[in-house]
């Protein structure tokens, strides 16, 4: 019986967690490293970590901060958040990240995708697409944590980052993040349908019904989500949660 990923995204500021709407006004969430015992406890399948000032800040996500994870994780990890060469992607790799995270040097320098596919495998290299739609209704890519607008379309940069040799695709809508309404699923299907990659979805996931919805509609082939796992009711309160196996069975299945 097949059950996609599902996979919490969290988000680093500093050494705490926060989580935005529509990738601004941050709120804090917790501790990192009690945030990865619980997701332990609740068998997630895999966790995103994403420090969301490192590009801005012109650095790498802690290597420290990641080992400090890599050490209480039981399940695979990825991590992101300015990411701009070889030597940074190998420390993170020791760190015990399973996958590094490239999002605005996969589209300033798209031969670090290329280099670091080779030394490290296709496995361990995922691009990240940030997507906002413009006023004229066009999909267009956005880096540096959404502050610049690259005006490519990210139909075109996902076939470029296949051809470099990522073995991944996040596809993350900065429209939906946050508002927990459902996923883009044009967007994440119009990915899914001109690469071989496997495309993760995420931006937008408020219930499992959203989550079906992009696996059987969207076409994803993993679904990531932040708000929906880190947060219970209507007032947002805190409070990490994560669906249980039989549920996942069911929803998938039915």
């Amino acid at each position: 019986m097949f059950l996609p990923r599902i996979i919490p995204v969290l988000l680093l500021k500093g050494k705490g967690l926060v989580k935005t709407i529509r990738f601004k006004e941050p709120k804090y969430i917790g501790d990192p490293i009690n945030a990865v015992k619980i997701f332990n406890d609740l068998k997630a399948d895999e966790l995103i970590f994403l420090d969301i000032n490192a590009s801005k800040e012109g650095r790498a996500v802690s290597a420290d901060l990641v080992k400090d994870i890599g050490d209480e994780a039981f399940m695979p990890f990825g991590v992101g958040g300015g990411i701009s060469n070889i030597i940074q992607i190998e420390q993170l790799l020791k760190a015990g990240a399973e996958k590094v995270i490239i999002n605005t040097n996969a589209l300033l320098k798209p031969s670090l995708i290329e280099e670091a596919a080779r030394v490290f495998g296709s496995q361990s290299i995922v691009v990240s697409l940030d997507v906002k739609k413009s006023l004229f209704g066009k999909y267009e890519c956005w880096i540096k944590d959404g502050n610049e607008n690259t005006k490519s379309h990210p139909t075109d940069l996902a076939k470029k980052a296949e051809d470099f040799g990522a073995g991944e695709l996040i596809i993350n809508s900065i429209d939906l993040d946050g508002v927990m309404t459902g996923y883009n699923i044009e967007l994440i299907k119009s990915i899914a349908e001109v690469v071989s990659i496997p495309v993760v979805a995420c931006g937008g996931a408020g219930n499992l019904e959203h989550l079906k919805q992009c696996y059987f509609d969207g076409k994803a082939h993993a679904l990531a989500a932040g708000s929906m796992f880190v947060f219970h009711g209507p007032r947002r309160a805190v409070l990490i949660n994560y669906p249980s196996k039989s549920e996942l069975k069911q929803l998938f299945n039915n």
